[in-house]
C-alpha cells in the first residue's frame, strides 16, 4: 500500500486513499481466488508437492505459516500449478485437507507423488490416493545423509550416493546401495550408513516408471525452483498480517511464473499419455 501511495504521489502529486487501494486489492484477490480454486480436468500421473514457510503476525507474535503447493504433469506431458493452500504446520491433517481439496476439484489419475519426506504426507497418500506411489526427492535424501557426514568426506560420499541412482535398474541400485552402506561403515560413518539403509527404498520408486522420465521424477527440483521464487518475492515483506494475504501473494506469483516463464512447450520430456503409466 505504501508503494502505491508513493507512486501515485510521484505521478500526479497526490496519494490514492488506502480505501481505494484496498478495493483494488480485493478485486485482484477475486481473480486470483478463481484461478486457485478452478476445476481440474484430465489426469495428472505425476504430482509434485511441497510446503514453503512464510512469516505471519498472530496475537502480537511472529509465527510461521505454511503454504502447500502442488504441480501436476498431465498425460500430454504439460506441467500445471494445480494447488496452493494454507497448511499451517504441514501436519497430517493439513496434508489430508490439501489432498482432499485437490481431489474434490477434479484431480485424478495420480500414479506418483514426488516430495520431501514428511510423515504427515506419507500417512495421507494411501488414504486419499490409494493407487499412487511415493517418490522421495533424492536431493533431499542426500542432504539428510550429509547432515551426519564430516565436511572433508562429503565429496566422496556424494559421488557414492549418485552412483546408486545412476544404475540402470532397481535391482542394480539396491545392490549398489548395499555396497555403499558397507563402504560408509568402513569409513566409520555409521550414522550415514544407517540413514542410507533406512531410506534408500523410497528414493527408488521412480525406477518403476518409464526410463525417459527418470531424471525429472526422482527429485522435487521442479517445485523447489518455484519456492525459491516465492521466497525471493516475499522476503522484503517480512511478516504478513494474516495467512490469507500470504496465500494470495504466493498465488499471484505462482500464476505469473506459470503464465510468463513456462509458456506452451512445458515438460515435453515426459512424452505422451501412453508413456506415463507404470
Amino acid at each position: 500500500m505504501r508503494r502505491v501511495e508513493d507512486i501515485t504521489e510521484a505521478l500526479w502529486g497526490t496519494k490514492v486513499s488506502p480505501g481505494t487501494i484496498s478495493n483494488l486489492n480485493k478485486k485482484a484477490y477475486g481473480h486470483i481466488e478463481n484461478w486457485r480454486t478452478r476445476p481440474l480436468s484430465g489426469e495428472y500421473p505425476y504430482v509434485y508437492v511441497d510446503g514453503v514457510y512464510l512469516k505471519r503476525s498472530w496475537g502480537g507474535e511472529i509465527q510461521n505459516v505454511s503454504i502447500l503447493v502442488s504441480i501436476g504433469v498431465s498425460n500430454d506431458g504439460f506441467r500445471e500449478i494445480i494447488g496452493a493452500a494454507e497448511g499451517m504446520k504441514e501436519d497430517k491433517e493439513s496434508w489430508r485437507s490439501f489432498f482432499v481439496w485437490l481431489k474434490e476439484r477434479g484431480l485424478t489419475g495420480v500414479r506418483l507423488i514426488i516430495g520431501d519426506k514428511n510423515l504427515g504426507m506419507l500417512e495421507t497418500i494411501p488414504e486419499v490416493f490409494p493407487d499412487a506411489c511415493y517418490q522421495r526427492c533424492t536431493v533431499h535424501f542426500y542432504q539428510n545423509i550429509f547432515s551426519v557426514t564430516p565436511r572433508n568426506k562429503m565429496k566422496s560420499v556424494a559421488m557414492m550416493l549418485k552412483a546408486i541412482h545412476a544404475q540402470e535398474s532397481k535391482e542394480a541400485a539396491r545392490e549398489k546401495a548395499r555396497q555403499v552402506a558397507e563402504k560408509l561403515k568402513e569409513m566409520k560413518l555409521n550414522s550415514a550408513a544407517k540413514k542410507l539403509q533406512d531410506g534408500i527404498e523410497e528414493t527408488l520408486t521412480y525406477m518403476d516408471f518409464p526410463t525417459q522420465h527418470w531424471s525429472r521424477i526422482r527429485t522435487n527440483n521442479t517445485i523447489e525452483r518455484l519456492n525459491r521464487e516465492i521466497k525471493r518475492r516475499t522476503k522484503a515483506i517480512g511478516a504478513f498480517p494474516d495467512g490469507q494475504s500470504a496465500l494470495m501473494l504466493v498465488c499471484a506469483r505462482l500464476r505469473h511464473v506459470a503464465g510468463t516463464q513456462w509458456g506452451d512447450a512445458t515438460l515435453h520430456e515426459y512424452g505422451s499419455s501412453h508413456q506415463t503409466g507404470r
